[in-house]
C-alpha cells in the first residue's frame, strides 16, 4: 500500500486529532510540515489552493478536512481498535461536529487572549483574514461569552463521562474524543496550565490523560519535494462508488468550485469525478505535479458549477 503522508505543523490542533488517530491504529506514516501561515508553495500544488491543515496523501489522491481524513483512515485500516467502535460512525462524527463548532471557539479566544501580544502580528493579521480573530482588541470583548460557552459545552462532555466510563461513547475511544481532546491540547500546548484553569478542564482530567496516552504511531519525516515527486509519480486512484450521486444533482465531467463554507474560502477549481452525500472528488492539473484527484467532505463545503 501507498505511503500516507500527512501534510501539517506541530502546533494545529486539527492535526494532532489525526496524528492521534494514526496512533490508535498504530500505523506508520509520513510527516510533511508545513509552514503554519501562506505561503504554501510546496501545499497547494497538491490542494488546488486549498490551504487549511492538515492535508492527507496517499500517492496522487488528496483528502481535506479531518472530517474526511478520519473516515479515510477507518477505511483503509479497517481492523481494530476502530475510530468509531460498534458501528458509532453516526454518533461519533456528530459529537466531533459538535467538539469543532461549540467547544472550539471558546478554546480558541482563551488562547488569543492568555497569549495577548506575543502571536506574532503577522499570523494575526493573516488569521484574521482566513476567519479566525486573534488580535487582543477582537477577543477581550467576547471573553465572558468564551468563558459562558466553554464551561456550558464542557459541563456537557464532563456529563457524558459522569458515569465512569473511560471514553466518551464507553470502554473504547472514537473519533469523538480525539475531536474533543483536540482544543483542550491546543489550549495546554500553546497557552500553558493557567490558561487550562479559566475553563472548566479539571473534571475531564483523566480523559484527557487517556487520551494523550493514545500517541501518535509511527512517524517518518519527508520533505515537501519527496511528497510533490510521490504525487507526480502516481496515478490518481478512479473513485469507485457511483458517479451520479450528487444530492444537488451536479454530474460528473461538469466544472465545479469547491469552498470552505466557514472558515478559509479558497475556492478550489477542478472537474467533478463522482460524489454523494458524503464525499465528492475532483479532478485538478498542476505543472508541478501532474493530475491528482483531491477529495472533499460534503459537510462543511459549498460546490457549485463552476
Amino acid at each position: 500500500m501507498t505511503d500516507i503522508i500527512l501534510h501539517h505543523y506541530p502546533t494545529s490542533a486539527f492535526s494532532e486529532r489525526v496524528r492521534l488517530a494514526f496512533g490508535m491504529k498504530g500505523l506508520a506514516w509520513r510527516s510533511v510540515i508545513i509552514p503554519g501561515m501562506m505561503p504554501k508553495p510546496d501545499l497547494l500544488p497538491l490542494t488546488g489552493g486549498y490551504r487549511r491543515t492538515p492535508v492527507m496523501q496517499i500517492g496522487a489522491d488528496i483528502f481535506c478536512d479531518t472530517l474526511l481524513i478520519l473516515r479515510k483512515i477507518e477505511a483503509l485500516h479497517p481492523e481494530e481498535p476502530s475510530l468509531y467502535p460498534g458501528g458509532s460512525e453516526g454518533v461519533a462524527t456528530a459529537l466531533a461536529w459538535w467538539a469543532d463548532k461549540q467547544i472550539w471557539w471558546p478554546v480558541l479566544g482563551v488562547i488569543a487572549d492568555s497569549l495577548e501580544d506575543r502571536i506574532p502580528a503577522t499570523f494575526v493579521t493573516e488569521r484574521k483574514a482566513f476567519g479566525f480573530p486573534l488580535a487582543k482588541e477582537d477577543v477581550a470583548p467576547l471573553m465572558h461569552r468564551h468563558l459562558q460557552q466553554g464551561a456550558a459545552h464542557l459541563g456537557w462532555l464532563a456529563a457524558m463521562l459522569s458515569d465512569g466510563r473511560p471514553f466518551i461513547l464507553g470502554n473504547a475511544a472514537s473519533a469523538a474524543d480525539l475531536a474533543a481532546y483536540s482544543p483542550f491540547w491546543a489550549l495546554k500546548d500553546q497557552a500553558g496550565a493557567e490558561a487550562v484553569a479559566r475553563l472548566p478542564f479539571e473534571p475531564l482530567r483523566g480523559w484527557t490523560d487517556r487520551v494523550a496516552a493514545i500517541g501518535h504511531g509511527r512517524p517518518a519525516e519527508m520533505t515537501a519535494a519527496e511528497a510533490l515527486s510521490v504525487a507526480r509519480a502516481a496515478d490518481p486512484e478512479a473513485p469507485t462508488w457511483p458517479p451520479d450521486g450528487d444530492p444537488s444533482a451536479l454530474q460528473p465531467g461538469q466544472a465545479v468550485i469547491v469552498m470552505a463554507d466557514d472558515t478559509g474560502r479558497d475556492p478550489v477549481r477542478g472537474t467533478l469525478l463522482a460524489a454523494d452525500a458524503q464525499e465528492l472528488v475532483i479532478r485538478s492539473e498542476h505543472p508541478r505535479v501532474g493530475e491528482v484527484n483531491i477529495h472533499f467532505p460534503r459537510a462543511g463545503f459549498d460546490v457549485i458549477a463552476a
